[in-house]
């Protein structure tokens, strides 16, 4: 070590003296220091109060232990220690030492290369190298320049000298494993790991360096999808390699590359890549014994054949399993498909649709091997019987011999047969019996259940009506089921369950035809057998008319549905019964009688069969005119009571008191004295100094009748005018009130429903008492 000591001109070291000076005096106008700068072996200032001045500066480079060294690595950095000394070898305190050095080798720590001295007069640093390859010798500079004017710095050195951490350059070593082993045999039962070891020049291992892989992708596939790795701690970079599919084979080479230390190092191996068969193996149930329509789970192992009896299991990817059976094909189990292997394992449930203990297998999809296992299943209990339908529907069959279109006397009855999943259930035999005493005849006793689960049985009627229900019960546990009741019935109409009618009696016919579209009536016929049932539907009933038309034109009658039947009905000609046809209704050799001749009444003969003798019924229906041509009065009045014809001319009904109401009646019929039309109305009109009502106002149905107004709807007892009775009363304005006599008239008006009107004139006077 040694001191320097450089000259400066005179006039620098005046302006330093002088600005001492002028820090002196301001010091000793604030009152001084305020400690000892002495302190810690050190002087701040000499004898009187005489700041100390530096003179010497001696320099040290120490190891991490505090030993002196001068040997300086990225493992090994120096401490550079500054001790400041005054003239009389005292430790100089608050010193600026400024270090100084190649930076193209070391580093500085603080980055700005100064520190100040502490009490024992040192000032200190860190030396580094610049990075981990750099190497050579170097030197050291630390000055300090003492506060007195003029004074030269004073300056230190030490030599170093910088050891590189590692060799530049680096190399890479790649090697193929099968576990701890070397190998260059790829297939999907040994995949391999590649390992890349990057090491410097020198052999040791570099870590955090990006090696990339690579190799033929339609040989094999690497774990990163980059293709890319770190070295760790050893050096050491790995990747999976496995084949892209079972299928694939051949050569390939696997390259690795990497930059590090400022150079570029590759390697490269060959490895052999050999196609993979799988097969299934250790095929098991949990559980291994289910009940009927249960279900278990399956699994199989994914094995990889690799030259030795047992194989190794193969946990890849891209594998399915198809597992099968007599039952599974046949539709008795489900499985749902194929089924992907996960981790080396195919798993999927099996559920029983009524199949028994069967042998399972299961193959990888592509394979010729299968691996085989006996599934129990337990058998299927009976646990019910259902009826589940009937025929006929309507549960009603006929005597014997009353059978026909749409009549049957025999009953057919199905029952199904459930497990103990309600389930239908095959093979179960089924009994059956009917009633004690019941008049049928049971054909079938006994059946065995179908693959549906389904028996059934007959029942033929007897020579009786009556009521039946079937039992059928399981031999193997009893269990057992009613039928609904079962009717048995005649079926075939009487003449007692007969009835004939229309919904207008009296139609506005006789001048109109009602066209094709609006029928001027409806005729209903109803039908019951023996035991007032309706008869069974489609029972045929036959219409005929000796005046206008009856039925359609493709059919001269109606089916009867529910026990019941209409036809149309409508006014046309002919319009008297100039030739009537023969019916069963007129035919009296068939207990028949004849028709009415009466103009504008048309008998309507509706008739059938119960299978051995014609029914029939019969009713009428009157073409009324359109005017009120025969209107008979019937007046009581205080000369007595009379009747008269209307003749259109005004009728007076004399003098009545202003009080009193006036009250009359009026019989309206048509020209051929039958009723007016249905929904004609009859009513007061123009009315002068009076008002009236007619009771009732709307004519209804009028059925053809005797003398003595009693029906007879078959015409053959018609007698007399067919019209309706209409009771008019009429008041006075001012019944309360009277001072002279009052002349009042009025008309009573007939209004067909097509619109025909028809009025009749009166004069009525009302006088005060």
């Amino acid at each position: 070590m040694q001191n320097r000591v450089n000259n400066k001109g005179m006039l620098g070291r005046a302006y330093q003296w002088l600005a001492l000076l002028v820090v002196g005096t301001l010091l000793a106008a604030c009152g001084g220091g305020g400690g000892d700068p002495t302190i810690g072996g050190g002087s701040g200032s000499g004898n009187g109060g005489t700041p100390a001045v530096a003179t010497t500066l001696k320099l040290s480079l120490l190891g991490a232990s505090g030993q002196s060294s001068n040997a300086l690595s990225t493992t090994a950095p120096l401490t550079a220690q500054a001790l400041v000394l005054d003239a009389a070898g005292m430790p100089v305190s608050n010193m600026l030492v400024a270090f100084t050095s190649d930076a193209t080798l070391v580093t500085l720590s603080p980055t700005n290369g100064s520190a100040l001295t502490d009490a024992k007069g040192i000032a200190s640093v860190t030396l580094s190298p610049f990075n981990a390859t750099v190497s050579g010798a170097g030197k050291l500079t630390a000055s300090v320049t003492p506060a007195t004017t003029g004074a030269t710095p004073i300056i230190g050195e030490a030599n170093y000298v910088v050891t590189a951490a590692q060799p530049a350059g680096a190399r890479i070593a790649l090697s193929l494993l099968n576990g701890a082993s070397a190998s260059n045999a790829l297939s999907n039962a040994t995949p391999l790991t590649a390992k890349a070891v990057v090491t410097d020049l020198g052999g040791k291992p570099i870590s955090g360096a990006l090696v990339l892989f690579s190799t033929d992708s339609k040989l094999a596939a690497l774990s990163s999808s980059t293709g890319t790795a770190l070295t760790d701690a050893s050096g050491t970079a790995s990747l999976r390699v496995t084949p892209v599919s079972l299928q694939a084979s051949g050569a390939g080479s696997l390259q690795v590359s990497t930059t590090a230390n400022g150079a570029t190092a590759s390697d490269q191996v060959n490895y052999t890549l050999k196609a993979t068969e799988l097969y299934a193996r250790n095929l098991s149930f949990l559980p291994d014994t289910i009940a009927a329509f249960d279900s278990t789970t399956m699994t199989v192992d994914i094995i990889a054949d690799d030259g030795t009896l047992e194989g190794v299991p193969y946990n890849g990817s891209g594998v399915s399993v198809r597992f099968s059976s007599p039952c599974i094909q046949s539709g008795k189990a489900s499985v749902g498909g194929d089924v992907v292997a996960v981790n080396g394992k195919a798993t999927v449930v099996y559920r029983d649709l009524g199949c028994r203990t069967e042998m399972i297998m299961a193959s990888v999809v592509g394979s010729d091997g299968a691996a085989h296992s006996m599934l129990t299943i337990a058998p299927q209990m009976a646990a019910s019987i259902q009826l589940i339908d009937v025929t006929p529907a309507n549960k009603s069959i006929v005597i014997k011999g009353q059978g026909g279109l749409l009549r049957t006397e025999t009953a057919t009855l199905k029952y199904r047969v459930y497990d103990t999943a309600n389930r239908p259930l095959a093979g179960q035999e089924v009994l059956f019996s009917v009633d004690d005493g019941s008049p049928v005849t049971l054909n079938k006793v006994s059946a065995f259940s179908d693959v549906n689960g389904e028996v059934m049985t007959t029942v033929n009627s007897g020579n009786q009506p009556t009521t039946f229900r079937v039992k059928a019960w399981l031999k193997s546990n009893l269990m057992y089921s009613y039928s609904d009741s079962m009717l048995v019935t005649t079926g075939s109409p009487v003449q007692s369950g007969f009835s004939l009618s229309v919904d207008k009696a009296n139609v506005e016919g006789w001048q109109y035809d009602s066209g094709t579209n609006s029928p001027a009536a409806t005729v209903f016929v109803l039908l019951a057998d023996q035991a007032g049932n309706p008869v069974p539907d489609g029972t045929p009933v036959a219409f005929q008319t000796n005046l206008g038309s009856v039925g359609s034109s493709n059919m001269g009658g109606c089916i009867t549905a529910n026990g019941g039947c209409s036809v149309d009905f409508r006014s046309q000609n002919p319009r008297t019964a100039s030739n009537p046809p023969v019916t069963p209704c007129n035919d009296i050799s068939k207990g028949g009688v004849p028709d009415s001749t009466q103009p504008g009444l048309a008998s309507i003969c509706a008739s059938t069969s119960d299978g051995s003798k014609t029914l029939f019924r019969k009713t009428t229906i009157f073409l009324s005119g359109s005017r009120a041509e025969n209107v008979i009065i019937n007046d009581t009045n205080n000369q007595g009571s009379f009747s008269a014809k209307l003749t259109g001319a005004q009728y007076n009904l004399g003098t009545t008191a202003n009080s009193a109401q006036r009250k009359f009646s009026l019989k309206i019929s048509d020209l051929h004295e039958n009723p007016m039309p249905y929904g004609t109305t009859v009513t007061i009109t123009d009315a002068v100094n009076a008002t009236g009502s007619v009771v009732p106002a709307t004519i209804n149905n009028v059925y053809a009748h005797n003398a003595q107004g009693v029906d007879d709807r078959t015409g053959a007892n018609l007698e007399g005018n067919q019209g309706s009775f209409h009771a008019v009363t009429i008041n006075s304005l001012t019944p309360n009130t009277c001072t002279t006599s009052v002349s009042s008239t009025f008309n009573v008006t007939v209004t067909t429903p097509i619109g025909n009107i028809t009025s009749f004139p009166f004069k009525l006077v009302f006088s005060c008492p």
